[in-house]
């Protein structure tokens, strides 16, 4: 059981224990998935995506009736990449049960066989490949997918940051998925994605190729009351008190936004000592001290902007929730150039993910870097 020093978990997912409510989401995932049913899972970035599907895959239910691969290709950037995450996620998964799994693995994967060694030392399977040992991604794709038909249980294969696939050097990546996961009866799969718009578009529109193949769901906050009682549960547990109204700030500060309100919450569990009460005037010390260790990561991307890129995310970040940005009364107020200067900025921020759409709005996507923003500027 791994020491806990801090119960507000920032990174991964730990038990049950450190996770918040998400009760109705958990068991609506779990019934579709179940049921034989992908599903797609959209919220914006840092909203809790990644913490629900590790919960669901907690659960006894699942552990013990399927086998559950995750994989997120935020970073990936061609179907290479894409299979070279799947492979390594499925072989890491299989290791701790033994030679057998691992050989029937690459019986049936053999076009990864040569990375399969063992290690010198301990005698561990080692996952020893490279992107350039892939030279057919879709002969290896349609192997992995050869294996998970084949498997002893069912399997459930998530895949974060679903939308980047839309970003690959090849350009029918979503038809190539959408057929093998069409014909792949012994998996489900869940599509995770934070680019609201690009991730309807794929599965709502008649001319893609997922077009009504799956069950959707959006992630919203975590409702203030659920959210309000793990925070002072756990206090009380490790001897410690917290103001209900704090608690009320900094969710509302945040806007309920999931991975920041538990920053917040875990720099605060650090200021406050064993029988103390964490109040209000710890608020702003928190908060400093988070925007101080984000201080150099958000000095280094806003030297590389633009200089109109950098004055319209500025404006963006003051107005908060931004209305009519090209219009002549917002020019006028934040000392900007043209509406089409602006307009091309805008367009500039967004495909950097710095700034995201909201139904009438643009606001700063990266709340800490809003506020980072509204001290330094």
């Amino acid at each position: 059981m791994a020491i806990v020093n801090n119960p507000f978990i920032v990174g991964g997912y730990l038990s049950p224990h450190y996770f918040c409510d998400r009760e109705v989401e958990t068991e609506q995932l779990i019934r579709n998935i179940t049921n034989g049913r992908n599903v797609v899972i959209i919220s914006v970035r840092r909203m809790g995506k990644t913490g629900l599907i590790r919960h669901c895959f907690y659960q006894d239910e699942i552990k013990e009736h399927y086998y559950t691969f995750f994989i997120d290709i935020y970073a990936t950037a061609s179907l290479r990449e894409f299979v070279f995450a799947l492979g390594k996620e499925i072989f890491e998964k299989l290791k701790p049960k033994g030679m057998k799994f691992i050989e029937r693995f690459f019986s049936v994967i053999s076009s990864l066989r040569a990375g399969f060694k063992l290690d010198s030392v301990t005698g561990e399977p080692t996952f020893d490949i490279g992107l350039g040992d892939i030279h057919t991604a879709e002969t290896t794709l349609d192997e992995i997918f050869a294996y998970l038909e084949q498997a002893d249980k069912p399997c459930i294969v998530a895949i974060d940051e679903f939308q980047q696939i839309g970003n690959y050097t090849e350009k029918n990546v979503e038809a190539i998925l959408r057929t093998k996961v069409q014909h792949c009866q012994n998996a489900r799969f869940i599509f995770a994605g934070s680019q609201k718009h690009i991730m309807m578009n794929m599965f709502n529109s008649p001319a893609r190729p997922f077009y009504q193949s799956v069950n959707m769901m959006q992630l919203k906050s975590i409702p203030l009351t659920a959210y309000r009682a793990f925070v002072e549960r756990l206090f009380l547990e490790n001897k410690k008190r917290i103001e209900e109204e704090l608690i009320d700030e900094v969710y509302n500060f945040f806007e309920g936004h999931t991975w920041y309100v538990q920053l917040m919450f875990n720099e605060l569990y650090i200021l406050t000592g064993k029988g103390e009460v964490c109040d209000r005037s710890l608020q702003s010390i928190a908060l400093t001290n988070i925007l101080q260790m984000q201080d150099f990561t958000y000095q280094e991307i806003f030297s590389r902007l633009p200089e109109k890129q950098k004055e319209v995310l500025i404006a963006i970040g003051k107005e908060q929730k931004a209305t009519g940005v090209t219009s002549g009364k917002f020019i006028k107020k934040y000392k900007l150039s043209t509406p089409s200067s602006v307009q091309a900025a805008l367009k500039g921020l967004l495909e950097k993910n710095l700034v995201s759409q909201e139904q009438n709005h643009y606001e700063i996507a990266d709340k800490l870097l809003g506020a980072w923003l509204q001290k330094n500027y």
